[in-house]
């Protein structure tokens, strides 16, 4: 009876942490994403910070890519021309949920998509904002959906 009792505590402890471990995502990282993810901070003239985006990153300016991603919405809506695309879905993003803060790009489409919380693939002109301003430092222009 005590070895029942031990086995049914051990089972009930084993199937709440299965039932409690975070569900993982699909891993969107390529090679463009990784030379996206080259950029870094530092200080590009005294007490003045910026972006740096290295000579690889900087390859990849004005041409056609291909980016699988994650739709992070940036309005409400059901479909989206314009929204950010990360390796990471929207429940691990920190401003969303939880983790690190992802690489992203701003996507401007063709045509609008649906929102789906399942990983997209898209084709466009990436573009590096490279000016200091508050947009963002990257875009994916003219995206269509593969």
């Amino acid at each position: 009876m005590m070895k029942k009792l031990v086995l049914l505590v051990v089972s009930c402890l084993v199937i709440h942490v299965v039932a409690a471990q975070v569900k993982v995502h699909t891993d969107m990282r390529t090679p463009t994403w990784n030379l996206i993810g080259l950029r870094y901070d530092a200080e590009i003239a005294p007490k003045k910070w910026g972006s740096v985006f290295p000579p690889a990153l900087k390859a990849l300016h004005n041409k056609v890519i291909e980016l699988p991603g994650y739709i992070i919405p940036t309005k409400v809506g059901a479909k989206f021309s314009e929204f950010m695309l990360s390796i990471v879905p929207i429940a691990s993003c920190p401003y969303c949920g939880s983790g690190d803060i992802p690489s992203m790009v701003q996507v401007k489409m063709v045509t609008a998509i649906p929102i789906t919380e399942k990983p997209i693939k898209l084709s466009g002109i990436f573009i590096i904002n490279d000016s200091g301003d508050d947009r963002s430092e990257f875009f994916l222009l003219n995206a269509k959906q593969l």
